[in-house]
């Protein structure tokens, strides 16, 4: 069995506006956690119906986001993601690549969004030990944008030894869950508080 790749890089437009869509994003990272399962699987995690799954299934096989798995016949084939991660452009000059990285991009957040809204209706839910070691929170930095490059470039070093886990149950350690951490940082172009501007 060959290793997943650790990314996917999406560069068309095409690609890029097929892949903003929840449910294909939803589907993509259950098949990454989960997978590879069948369309009927994927109906079963996400509510919606086989039809929709398999449709959903390959559009996103159409741009390298999944392929067949071994394994499996007609409606009952297996789907696995091509790669742990999926990345885009931060920046093209190419309007149209930009304009659906741009579209990704809110797409992502709202996906993110309801994730985390979710996450916290339940908290309450989660054993102790685990209610106080989630974080929750923001910080304002004033940076440069080589400064908050560097600063994305040692987040993404700090969290490196851990991916491997997710491809390689058996270096989990006990109690280990899965936790997603999202990594947002943006120029935030609020007013100060007392109105400013």
């Amino acid at each position: 069995m060959t290793e997943q790749p650790r990314s996917i890089q999406l560069t068309d437009p095409r690609a890029l506006r097929a892949y903003a869509h929840p449910t294909r994003m939803t589907l993509v990272g259950l098949l990454r956690r989960e997978g590879p399962f069948t369309a009927t699987r994927a109906a079963e995690l996400t509510g919606e119906s086989v039809a929709s799954c398999s449709y959903h299934l390959r559009m996103l096989a159409k741009y390298g986001l999944v392929e067949q798995a071994q394994g499996g016949k007609g409606r009952e084939k297996p789907w696995q993601a091509t790669a742990r991660f999926t990345e885009w452009p931060d920046h093209s000059d190419d309007v149209a690549v930009a304009q659906a990285a741009d579209a990704l991009n809110v797409a992502a957040a709202e996906v993110y969004f309801e994730r985390i809204v979710r996450a916290m209706e339940h908290r309450h839910t989660l054993p102790r030990e685990w209610q106080e070691a989630e974080r929750f929170g923001d910080t304002l930095l004033h940076l440069t944008p080589e400064e908050l490059t560097t600063l994305g470039e040692r987040m993404a070093e700090l969290l490196r030894p851990y991916e491997e886990r997710e491809a390689d149950p058996a270096r989990r350690p006990e109690g280990a869950q899965p936790v997603a951490i999202v990594h947002l940082a943006f120029v935030d172009r609020l007013p100060p508080a007392g109105g400013e501007g």
